[in-house]
């Protein structure tokens, strides 16, 4: 007799620590991992970028731009950064994009800044309170730089 109980206790333990894996195994796959590319900006940041300002000071406050555009009769400077989220072993799901944008006249000071996002679906810029007019300086730039946002990228692209 004392066999056989010690056999189910065996058993039972067994089973509880196997359901208990299986619990921390499905637990896991709730849990999101949160990762942000690019430069990320607090609003004191882009309190230091003022009219008048050069290029190369604007550089220096900020960084180097990802990426840069001729618009009309000036340049622009664009500074990216998102977060994604990742469930376990799912790809990855791009959750938020930022854009800032510092607008320079020809003479190649600071014109004025912005700082884009979405909301409500459309893209806004959150330094005026507004929505790019339609058919804007950098109406295309600034879609194709939100296009592919809460769209799964593929491993290795980032």
């Amino acid at each position: 007799m004392k066999k056989n109980g010690t056999k189910s206790r065996h058993h039972a333990t067994a089973l509880f620590l196997s359901l208990l894996a299986s619990t921390a195994v499905l637990s896991g796959c709730g849990t999101a991992t949160i990762t942000k590319h690019g430069q990320e900006f607090r609003a004191t940041d882009l309190q230091a970028v003022q009219p008048g300002m050069s290029q190369d000071q604007v550089r220096t406050a900020l960084g180097t731009p990802a990426t840069t555009a001729v618009i009309g009769d000036g340049r622009a400077y664009y500074y990216i950064s998102s977060t994604d989220s990742q469930k376990s072993f799912f790809l990855p799901t791009e959750e938020n994009r930022q854009v800032v944008a510092v607008y320079f006249n020809q003479g190649g000071t600071v014109d004025s800044i912005a700082n884009y996002g979405l909301k409500d679906g459309k893209v806004f810029d959150f330094v005026s309170r507004t929505t790019p007019a339609p058919g804007g300086k950098d109406e295309g730039i600034l879609k194709s730089l939100f296009r592919n946002l809460g769209k799964q990228q593929l491993f290795g692209n980032g």
